[in-house]
Formats: structure tokens, C-alpha cells, sequence
């Protein structure tokens, strides 16, 4: 690589987003939140200084996320976010990065299209895409050259990507957009529901690290938190308990059992006997809640383990995927099913 190319790696997540530089690493990890003024557009704080905002924002000033769903909501401010995120990373240099991003697998071409668009936009020299599964399986340390089926749950946080990957390719796949973000909305409807009283996303996603699970605990844990009582409109502090987070977290966890299923349905079967060797590697933030793996292990019978990493395993996979970049067409999805792609 000569000095005058920089390739960078985009793992463009609806929660955060990870940029991993050739030859560096991961450098930067924020939030993928931007804080703009309202009547002027100005954009204010990206990253964790905007995430600090979301919900405490005075009328003039709004925090919000440009990404849901693992696509673009708001294409202006996403491009807006990326180049703001370069800048962090590159500083401001005369010569362009070729960016590789990381997409979901059930992707349109009308939103892969964005995605490209975006990236240029924001000053990238080239964009080229791969699906999340194919990056989270690079990135979990999988050689994914073999003709050997493996299968990936990536559980992000706007999508969860169940894909079974053989020979450099995805063979089947489905992306569904239920994950992280749906847990956290779930407890808020729960709280809503049960309790009587509101709260908001922060509270809702620390309830979820803290005592979050999907599966019995040995014991139950118990925290406090606090809200507003809907029936008096005041603050109001209160206990809840993980085994409530079960219940709580009841449909969310069913649909994403239900996704692995379908894909395990349509697997060939030599593959399906591979993974079941294999067994299941789970990666994204949305995997370390606790006891997904032994849900699914209990659902599916077959062996379900978190990858090391496994927030990061999607970046580290996009980064990986840099070293192949001289052979990528432009804006394309198809690195996993690139031929020569025998590392």
C-alpha cells in the first residue's frame, strides 16, 4: 500500500459504529447518534458526545439516530456522520480512502445504493460492501475458504443476519429487523405495562446490560431503577428483577429462535451436519445478552457459543476483507463470493 491510499473499514451499525484503518486496527467506536440544531441543521456533536443527549435535548436541538433498522433513515445526516467520523480518523488529507462497509445480507438495492452514495459523498475515494455475516464470520476467525457450512448469528443492534457460509459464500440467509433495539423497546413497553411507570431508552439499554437475560439465571438478580409513574406524573423509583427480564424479553428472543429455524430448514443437509459439528457462533452486541447462547442451544440442539469479541467481530472482519480490496468490484456485495479469495 503506498502512502498516498488509506483503506478503511466501516462497520456502519444502527447502535454504533466501528472504523478499523489498514495497518491500525480499530481506532474509533462511538455511537451512531447525531445532535443537530433544529432550525439551522448544524450539526452539533456526533458519537458519545450526542449519544449524552438523546432525550435531554432542549426544543431547539434534536438528538437522534440517522440509522435504523441496519439501513439509512436519514440520508443527509448519515453522510454527514461518516464524513465527521473520517475526519476523526484521517484528519483532513488530500487523498481520498478507498472505504469498505459493512452491510445486512437482506439488504435492497435501492438501500445498498444509499450506502455507496453515502460513502462517496462523505469523501470516499471507492466503497465497496460485504455483509455483515460474511464480515462477522472473517472476524470470529472463521476460514470461511473451505467447503465446510458454518453458521452465523449476528445480532446487531437494528438487525439480527442468520446466514449459513460455505465456500467463501453465503448459502442461505435472513436478516430480520429484530434485535438490540427491540429488547430495549421491549422493556420500556414492559415497565409500561406491568409497572405502571415510563422510562427512557438509557435507562431501558442499562436495565438490559445489567440484568438483561433470556434464560433462567441460577440466581435472580435485582436492581433499582427509576421513571415516572404514569399514574401521577411524578418520579417514582422501583425494583425489578432478571427474571422479569425474561418475560419481558419473551418476544423478541421467539423471533429470533424462530429466524434460526427457517434457515436451518432451508440448509442443505450436508451442511446442516456440519454445523451441527460446527455448532452456531454468535456475534454483535446484542449476543452478550445473558444466555442467548443457551436459549439456543436449548431450542436447536446444537452446540451455540459467543464469539471472543463479539461486538467488534464485524469490524475486525470488515478490516480483514481490506487486504482483498484491489480484486472487489465497485459498490459491490459480492466479496464473499469473490472466487480468488483463497487466503
Amino acid at each position: 500500500m503506498s502512502i498516498f491510499t488509506r483503506d478503511i473499514g466501516l462497520d456502519l451499525g444502527t447502535a454504533s459504529i466501528l472504523v478499523f484503518v489498514k495497518g491500525k486496527g480499530i481506532v474509533l467506536r462511538e455511537p451512531s447518534v447525531v445532535a443537530v440544531e433544529k432550525n439551522s441543521g448544524k450539526l452539533l456533536k456526533v458519537g458519545t458526545d450526542a449519544q449524552k443527549m438523546l432525550g435531554r435535548t432542549p426544543g431547539n436541538i434534536v438528538a437522534m439516530r440517522p440509522l435504523r433498522e441496519g439501513v439509512i433513515s436519514d440520508y443527509d445526516m448519515t453522510e454527514r456522520m461518516i464524513k465527521e467520523f473520517l475526519r476523526k480518523v484521517i484528519g483532513f488529507s488530500m487523498f481520498k480512502p478507498r472505504l469498505v462497509i459493512c452491510v445486512p445480507s437482506g439488504i435492497t438495492e435501492v438501500e445498498e445504493r444509499a450506502v455507496i452514495d453515502a460513502g462517496t459523498q462523505a469523501g470516499a475515494r471507492r466503497v465497496y460492501l460485504i455483509e455483515e455475516p460474511v464480515a462477522a464470520a472473517i472476524g470470529a476467525g472463521i476460514d470461511i475458504t473451505k467447503p465446510v457450512g458454518h453458521m452465523i448469528v449476528d445480532v446487531g443492534g437494528g438487525t439480527t443476519d442468520v446466514a449459513v457460509i460455505s465456500l467463501s459464500g453465503i448459502v442461505e440467509s435472513q436478516s430480520i429487523k429484530i434485535a438490540g433495539d427491540q429488547f430495549d423497546e421491549s422493556i420500556i413497553k414492559y415497565l409500561r405495562r406491568k409497572h405502571n411507570v415510563l422510562v427512557g431508552e438509557r435507562t431501558a439499554e442499562e436495565l438490559k446490560i445489567s440484568i438483561g437475560c433470556v434464560y433462567p439465571r441460577v440466581e435472580d438478580k435485582v436492581v433499582e431503577i427509576k421513571g415516572r409513574c404514569l399514574m401521577t406524573g411524578l418520579p417514582k423509583v422501583f425494583e425489578v428483577t432478571s427474571n422479569e427480564m425474561i418475560e419481558a424479553f419473551e418476544e423478541v428472543s421467539t423471533r429470533i429462535i424462530e429466524c434460526i429455524h427457517g434457515v436451518l430448514e432451508r440448509t442443505p443437509p450436508e451442511l446442516v451436519a456440519d454445523i451441527s459439528t460446527n455448532g452456531i457462533i454468535m456475534t454483535g452486541g446484542g449476543s452478550l445478552v445473558w444466555g442467548f447462547d443457551k436459549l439456543i442451544e436449548s431450542k436447536t440442539g446444537i452446540e451455540t457459543h459467543v464469539a471472543d469479541e463479539a461486538v467488534s467481530c464485524v469490524a475486525y472482519g470488515t478490516g480483514k476483507s481490506l487486504e482483498w480490496v484491489n480484486e472487489m468490484q465497485d459498490g459491490t456485495i459480492n466479496i464473499s463470493r469473490r472466487k480468488q479469495m483463497q487466503s
